[in-house]
């Protein structure tokens, strides 16, 4: 009988996402560690670890790189790895993996000045789109439709003074009606997807967006699956906007949330999941 991996799911706030997988695991008699984020303290000369895989889980992207990385150091395999987390944690890097991987994704356009700014968002035309090159749940998003606009959010990002927003990731503007996609793929294989329908342009069901149940088809499969190989994914969530032109892919999520499509898609997403990591923490 084959030994039972050691898991640990590093997590922070127990979402309903979190409680899901924690059910998975339970359903299939599997003991798992929570490995909780604001507690751990990391040994950096320690060079041994106790888990043979590890699910990452984490609300804070920093928190989830630097552990990620810990623990793969030590050959842990993680769900995702450092190296994803990397990548998908920063839409440049993204873009850029994709692009390499040939997976087609809207124009997108990088600067680091604001007359450069200028000069980019003016090449590629109004009405584009401004986002931070590191962030989430739709958050400082800014759509773009004039000069005037645009000087104003540059100015503003200028004066915030971070590091993220000294650089300026500016995307072409997607026409989809309020509709987008998300999709899910887990172990290379995208296991199902929902249409998020809004009034507003940005589709993210953090902003109201509602979801309803979206056929995988064969094209829409194998560019889910072409952009979880660009970034070496395990589990992830594509974005796609679909166009008469065919699908693009907006944005690759690392640490996906899947609470409002487990009922919609009628897929078990989150036993999927965990039989992935099951999987994953007996190889070897």
């Amino acid at each position: 009988m084959a030994r039972q991996p050691r898991i640990g799911v590093l997590c922070s706030l127990i979402r309903p996402e979190e409680k899901m997988l924690f059910q998975a695991f339970r359903d299939r008699g599997v003991e798992i560690e929570k490995i909780d984020d604001r507690q751990l303290i990391l040994d950096l000369k320690q060079d041994s670890s106790p888990y043979d895989v590890i699910l990452e889980r984490c609300i804070n992207h920093s928190r989830a790189l630097h552990t990620l990385k810990y623990y793969n150091d030590r050959d842990v395999y993680t769900v995702n790895s450092y190296e994803t987390a990397n990548v998908c944690g920063d839409k440049l890097l993204t873009s850029l993996a994709l692009a390499d991987a040939k997976v087609p994704i809207p124009g997108n356009l990088v600067a680091y000045t604001e007359e450069s700014a200028i000069e980019a968002i003016e090449q590629m035309g109004y009405p584009v789109v401004l986002k931070p090159a590191v962030g989430s749940w739709g958050r400082l998003l800014a759509k773009i439709n004039d000069r005037d606009a645009a000087e104003a959010v540059l100015e503003h990002k200028k004066v915030l003074g971070s590091y993220h927003h000294s650089i300026y990731y500016i995307q072409e503007f997607i026409e989809t009606g309020g509709c987008d996609i998300r999709a899910f793929v887990v172990g290379g294989e995208c296991i199902a997807a929902i249409y998020r329908n809004a009034e507003h342009w940005i589709t993210n069901t953090h902003r109201g967006a509602k979801a309803s149940n979206c056929e995988v088809n064969p094209d829409l499969k194998k560019i889910c699956e072409d952009a979880s190989a660009a970034v070496k994914g395990d589990v992830v969530a594509i974005d796609v906007f679909e166009t008469k032109d065919g699908y693009l892919v907006n944005e690759v999520n690392y640490t996906m949330e899947f609470r409002n499509s487990v009922a919609t898609t009628g897929v078990d997403i989150p036993g999927l999941v965990v039989d992935h990591v099951i999987k994953v923490g007996t190889r070897g």
